[in-house]
Parts: structure tokens; sequence; C-alpha cells
């Protein structure tokens, strides 16, 4: 059985069971489901399916695939490999040349209409395309290729979601976010997890949702997924709800004084920022900016370079 040998493969790596159904567990809390669908992520992430997935990467830092790859949780050279098929990544993967290439289109054309793509990084479209090439094709070239024959397209970070750093002014490159590039040729469904970068256990839990119910995550007006980006972060901020629930008057002597808690003032751009970061947090639940001191800035919303800037302004 396929979830024994899995849970056997992990234990030779240092996994133990245990520490796979705590992930589960997490999955599922992230994903809003209740307690008791946690054997049911664990046996969607342990069943048959491998979904064939290419990971396209264009106007980009490598920053969201760094922040994937460099979490604990979820083990994604472990786990995520194990239940994925990820047949194409210039990050990742040990072919190059010609090789990564006949790779990609193998996918592509074994799997039409079946694969996922997930494409990282803004497209540049001034003067045809010509700031971003790959192989002798424009990035906007591979992206009307690849892109409409996906069974989904996954937008991971702000570039490729809403354009991001890439699409910021003055913007000499005309990048623009996967679905403004291609515009009507893009027919295929969009899920965006925008973040700079995201945090990976939001793209987990997208494919762990199709994996589970057969189809992707409820979405926002913005095409992202609910259960990320369903609340802002002023609204789960645990500095916020000290504040307001009275705490930290007498630390602080007065509720103005207590107020200075709250990185409003510093310019957290909280209030108008919809993710789950004070949630999820990052480095396995360690942390998280605005529990660091810093204030946030809004790096999950369209335009948040110029937008949300300067960063240390109050909104």
């Amino acid at each position: 059985m396929k979830q024994e040998k899995v849970f056997a493969q992990l234990e030779q790596k240092g996994v133990s069971r245990r520490d796979f159904l705590k992930f589960c567990s997490f999955v599922s809390a992230t994903m809003g489901l209740a307690p008791s669908m946690t054997p049911k992520v664990a046996e969607a992430l342990t069943a048959p399916q491998r979904p064939p997935v290419v990971w396209l990467s264009f106007s980009e830092c490598t920053g969201c695939p760094e922040s994937l790859l460099r979490t604990t949780y979820p083990w994604i050279d472990e786990l995520l490999l194990e239940i994925i098929s990820l047949d194409y990544s210039e990050t990742v993967m040990a072919a190059s040349g010609q090789a990564a290439e006949d790779a990609l289109h193998a996918t592509v054309k074994k799997h039409p209409g079946k694969f996922i793509c997930v494409v990282d990084g803004a497209i540049p479209t001034a003067e045809n395309g010509v700031y971003g090439m790959i192989n002798g094709k424009t990035m906007i070239e591979i992206a009307k290729e690849i892109c409409p024959k996906a069974l989904a397209n996954i937008c991971i970070g702000t570039c490729s979601s809403f354009g991001g750093v890439a699409a910021a002014k003055p913007n000499p490159t005309g990048a623009k976010d996967l679905e403004s590039a291609l515009g009507p040729a893009l027919t295929t469904p969009v899920v965006k997890i925008p973040g700079c970068p995201p945090n990976g256990i939001n793209l987990v839990a997208t494919i762990v949702n199709f994996l589970l119910f057969g189809k992707l995550p409820d979405l926002d007006a913005k095409k992202r997924p609910l259960f990320a980006y369903g609340k802002t972060i002023h609204d789960t901020c645990p500095r916020r709800s000290h504040y307001e629930m009275g705490e930290f008057v007498t630390e602080f002597g007065s509720k103005e004084a207590a107020l200075g808690y709250c990185l409003f003032q510093l310019g957290c751009k909280g209030p108008e920022t919809y993710n789950n970061c004070a949630i999820v947090k990052w480095n396995d639940g360690t942390s998280w900016p605005v529990q660091a001191g810093h204030p946030c800035i809004g790096c999950s919303e369209p335009d948040f370079w110029d937008k949300m800037s300067p960063f240390y302004k109050s909104l």
C-alpha cells in the first residue's frame, strides 16, 4: 500500500509517522478543515495519483521557490516531491540545457489538460518580450505555449500574481502578471498565491485541496485561496488583539502608550493586506515579521511596491 510505503520512506529519512501526521494536521488547520479531516489529508498525501507539475520561472528573484525549498515542513524533498511529479523546474531539476527543455515539452505533450503549471515571476512584454528569454524563446512565448494547456495555473508569489517588484514604476520591461500578459489566450483556471515571498504551506495546501476534493480551493475576488487570504493581517494580528483586549496597559502605563505595541503608526499595512502570516507564521511556525517587530509591508496585495510605499509611513 502506498501510504505504508511513504511512511517507510519518510522514517528512513528521519521523519516519523507522528511528525507526518502533525504536518497533516497543520495542513488541515491551514485549510480551515476540522481536526477530523487530518486522516483524510494523510490519505490524500499518500494516494497513488501523482499530478504532473511543471514550474515555470520568469522575471523573478528565485525567492519564491527558495521560500518553499528551505522550509523544514513540509520537508519539500522527502514529502512534496514524493506526492507530485515535478517534471520541470529550473531551480531544482538535475537536467540542464536541451535535456531540461525536452522534459518540459514531453510532460506537456503526454499530459495535455492534466498537468498543473506553477508560474513564478512576472512576464516582460515590452518590445515583444525581448527582456526575458529562455532557450531562444521569450518568456511570453513560453507562457502562451504552456499555460493554456494546463489543468490549472498556480501563480506563486506576487510577481506572477500581480506584477510585483518587476512591474513597479517605471517598469521599463513592461513586466506583467500572468493573466495580464496572456489576456484572453489564457482560458484555464488561475489560482494566485501572492507574497514576497509567499509561505510555502499555502502552495502545499492548495495542492492538497486538489488531491482531497478533486478541485481547486475557493477563491476571493482576486483569485487567492480564501483559506489563506480570507482575512487581513490586522484581523488576526496578536498585537492588535492584545491592545483591544486592554492588555499591556499595566506594563505601558496607559492605553495611549499601549497603542505603541501595535505597529500601525510605524507604517504597518496589515489593515489593507490579506494573508495568513499571523496564523501559520514562518520558520516552522516560529515567528513572522510583525511578531519580530517589523511592520507588514503589504507584499501580498496588487501593486504593493507602488501602492504601499513608503513602507514606514502609516496609511
